[in-house]
């Protein structure tokens, strides 16, 4: 049955539309490509560059193999502490993914709950979320996390860089809900209306099975392309707090913290530091936008 259903999928018109958009299919041949790197980057990765064991500051601020200078041990060149900047980069963006992956699904868990209660049950409980979400509006995940590392500072003095991912994840979610409460929301509305709906309520169904074996399948599409969207906006905001310092330690850097150390040798000339992991970044976030387009069009008969 489960193949059957696989099959299915596979023939229907949204995957044919998928199939036939170049976009979508260079996006989703470059993303697996970044995923597998950072994936196996203990396998593939040419060096471990946060062992600092391994680092040889003699090495240190070699440009690219193709430049004069450079070593073929080296691609993409070394940073100021002698490690490999291809290898920081595999590292690198297995933790800009994991954040960017785990803060949506965080955020998805949450809005998904409270716009599927609030939509369903409407009265006053849906105006309480409502205002709930109008509060999170006016907090910008930069300001929530600014917040949240000031008071792990002071509580938590020596295990900042412990939860140091914990707070770029808590800081993104707790402003990331909002959009799906509100989309699931106003589906969910529309949905209570149709028949199917009154047809489970007059044979006895409980609310919650409604919601959530009848209600929650029917919501679900514009959801999972906003979530797909919102990965690549969860990356870039995890990049931009890395780069003010309140992200992961330089010790173990995400993309964003690669940027800003490559940032401080970057009027010395040393650009290759900053312009790979920038690269890097910009590649995977228009591969993401590009895949969560092409699942809109595909998704929606109207786009195609």
């Amino acid at each position: 049955m489960r193949a059957a259903t696989l099959r299915s999928a596979w023939q229907s018109d949204a995957a044919h539309a998928l199939r036939a958009s170049p976009a979508f299919v260079l996006a989703a041949l470059v993303l697996l490509v970044l995923l597998l790197a950072a994936l196996t980057a203990d396998v593939l990765a040419p060096y471990h560059p946060f062992d600092l064991a391994t680092l040889d500051l003699l090495d240190a601020r070699l440009p690219p193999a193709w430049l004069d200078g450079g070593s073929r041990a080296h691609w993409f060149g070394t940073d100021g502490q002698g490690r490999d900047v291809l290898s920081a980069l595999m590292f690198g963006l297995r933790i800009s993914l994991f954040v960017g992956l785990v803060s949506v699904a965080v955020s998805l868990l949450i809005g998904v709950t409270l716009g599927l209660v609030a939509g369903y049950v409407g009265g006053w409980v849906d105006a309480v979320i409502m205002r709930v979400c109008d509060v999170m509006l006016s907090f910008p995940p930069i300001l929530v996390a600014l917040l949240i590392d000031g008071v792990g500072r002071v509580l938590i003095p020596d295990g900042h860089d412990t939860l140091a991912v914990a707070v770029l994840v808590l800081a993104i979610s707790l402003t990331g809900w909002v959009q799906y409460a509100r989309t699931v929301r106003g589906s969910t509305m529309v949905e209570r209306q149709k028949d199917y709906v009154q047809s489970a309520r007059l044979i006895g169904v409980s609310g919650l099975r409604i919601m959530r074996r009848h209600v929650l399948p029917n919501v679900m599409g514009p959801v999972m392309v906003l979530a797909t969207l919102q990965v690549g906006t969860a990356i870039l905001i995890e990049a931009t707090l890395s780069f003010l310092g309140v992200g992961v330690p330089a010790t173990s850097p995400s993309l964003g913290t690669l940027i800003r150390i490559g940032n401080e040798l970057m009027l010395s000339g040393d650009w290759w530091i900053a312009l790979f992991p920038g690269g890097v970044l910009v590649l995977t976030a228009v591969s993401i936008n590009l895949l969560g387009d092409g699942l809109r069009d595909a998704l929606n008969p109207r786009l195609r």
